[in-house]
């Protein structure tokens, strides 16, 4: 396995988590299957500049916990940090979680 698989898993991984489960979307397909592309692609652009692959794999992961893929979507670490301050509950523009009254 190569040094980029795991940034390039977490990558997709994060992005699938924010839209279905912080925001109560639905699953969109074509995440996954992008994703399995960038692990070809890096794979192979790894065996060329192995430094430079990892890092820009590792910048790539870091990018999309920050950045608004979608316009209308917050990004990851916002979903999360708000989905946190609730307490796990729904709140009113989405996400998910176990619902409890304080």
């Amino acid at each position: 396995m190569s040094r980029t698989t795991g940034p390039i898993l977490a990558l997709g991984t994060i992005t699938v988590v924010n839209a279905t489960v912080f925001n109560d979307q639905e699953m969109d397909w074509r995440v996954p299957v992008a994703t399995g592309l960038a692990l070809v692609g890096f794979n192979l652009a790894e065996k060329a500049f192995p430094d430079g692959a990892h890092m820009v794999a590792w910048t790539a992961l870091l990018a999309t916990l920050v950045t608004r893929i979608e316009p209308g979507t917050p990004s990851p670490v916002e979903s999360a940090v708000e989905w946190w301050k609730n307490g796990s509950r729904p709140s009113a523009g989405g996400g998910s979680g176990p619902s409890r009254e304080v």
